[in-house]
């Protein structure tokens, strides 16, 4: 191995590097500026700016990952990978007409990768097929030592002869899938979306899935509302924990904890914008105390949420999937740790990109595949964005 310089777009990272003892692959580091504060745009970054969804440029392009989807999504790349702690894997994917899986958690190693939440970070590829995505799976999962007690656990969800097995035009034959429309059709602002989904429900039908239209999640309100449900509060301390231990163990770096990394952003606030955007989220994570007894109250919420709502839901009315419209559902399966894949649906009449979600149980990726490729096969919707617009695009990126 060797060593192996980080960035994630932050100038407080120059000149670190990593010793990457990765399972079969090297992850590059995340851009992670959404989580220093609100204000920042998605996509933006203190070493690279604005980046630019290639098919709508004056829309979000989604997410701390739109830089892996872009990528690809502009044929810059074959496949790049991503981590997620809540929606930086789907929502990216869904925004830029690619396909991203979000693996359950533990089943990708997290060593190495820049950490927001070892209770919620997974590893996934973002590729332009579900074919590709689920080759690149196949290459990244299994047990590291670095990442002993998830990966572990995970093994059991791993299947023999791996995901690729799973590449099934009639996988859709048999099976159940739950359809969730509040509020997921109400968010995705579109009335073309909306009438899109519906032709695409008709296809999962013709292609022999049987549709359980008009579910419920319980508390979904609370679920989606990331104070209400536990979330915030814990990956604020979660967050601090993770990053001082990375910065720790890094070959060389000019930043030991996040303290350094805030003050580094106070001494250098030109190159960080801190005068535009801020870090009133690394300061409120600098002021937690590891897990207390509130932070592990907010996580057995969620578990109970999790418990209450998806699962249940999954259960009661055996569905192999539930399947929504967007990227909005990613809470529900960010805080209970469950897979979900998002595949390319359509184009907004400005150009701009919308997928199809499908969620499921943890270790249900097998299942998830077979569903999002027999969808992708008998639509073939993604196209490759305008050449036109790409090079316009990375005129304003340059």
């Amino acid at each position: 191995m060797f060593d192996m310089e980080m960035y994630i777009g932050s100038f407080a990272f120059s000149a670190c590097t990593v010793y990457p003892l990765l399972p079969k692959i090297l992850y590059p580091g995340p851009v992670w500026y959404h989580f220093r504060s609100l204000t920042i745009p998605a996509g933006w970054s203190a070493r690279s700016g604005q980046a630019v969804n290639p098919y709508a440029p004056g829309r979000d392009p989604c997410g701390s990952r739109s830089g892996s989807a872009i990528s690809v999504a502009a044929n810059m790349v074959t496949v790049s990978l991503g981590t997620e702690t809540d929606g930086s894997l789907i929502c990216p994917g869904d925004h830029n007409s690619v396909v991203a899986i979000k693996p359950t958690v533990g089943l990708t190693s997290r060593a190495g990768v820049i950490p927001l939440s070892l209770r919620q970070d997974t590893i996934g590829p973002i590729c332009r097929t579900v074919s590709d995505a689920a080759y690149v799976l196949d290459s990244i999962v299994g047990f590291d030592p670095r990442d002993s007690e998830a990966t572990k656990a995970a093994t059991k969800f791993i299947p023999a002869g791996g995901y690729k097995q799973f590449l099934n035009e009639d996988g859709l034959r048999g099976k159940t899938l739950g359809v969730v429309r509040k509020p997921f059709v109400d968010l995705s602002n579109t009335s073309l979306a909306s009438q899109v989904f519906e032709g695409h429900l008709h296809t999962l039908r013709q292609l022999g899935a049987r549709i359980v239209d008009y579910l419920d999640i319980a508390n979904i309100d609370v679920i989606m509302n990331p104070v209400l449900c536990g979330e915030s509060l814990a990956l604020l301390a979660e967050f601090k924990l993770g990053i001082n231990d990375y910065l720790k163990e890094l070959t060389t770096s000019p930043v030991r904890s996040l303290a350094d990394i805030i003050a580094f952003n106070t001494n250098n606030p030109d190159l960080e914008r801190m005068e535009e955007f801020g870090q009133e989220i690394f300061l409120a994570a600098d002021l937690t105390n590891g897990i207390g007894e509130e932070e592990k109250k907010a996580v057995e919420m969620m578990k109970k949420l999790s418990q209450d709502g998806f699962e249940k839901l999954m259960l009661e009315n055996e569905l192999n999937a539930m399947v929504t419209l967007g990227s909005d559902v990613s809470s529900v399966f960010a805080i209970g740790g469950f897979p979900a894949i998002t595949v390319p649906a359509g184009y907004d009449t400005d150009g701009m990109p919308f997928g199809m979600c499908f969620g499921g149980l943890k270790g249900t990726e097998p299942s998830l595949i077979e569903i999002a490729y027999a969808f992708e096969q008998a639509t073939l919707i993604r196209k490759p964005p305008l050449f036109d617009s790409v090079e316009s695009n990375c005129k304003d990126v340059l």
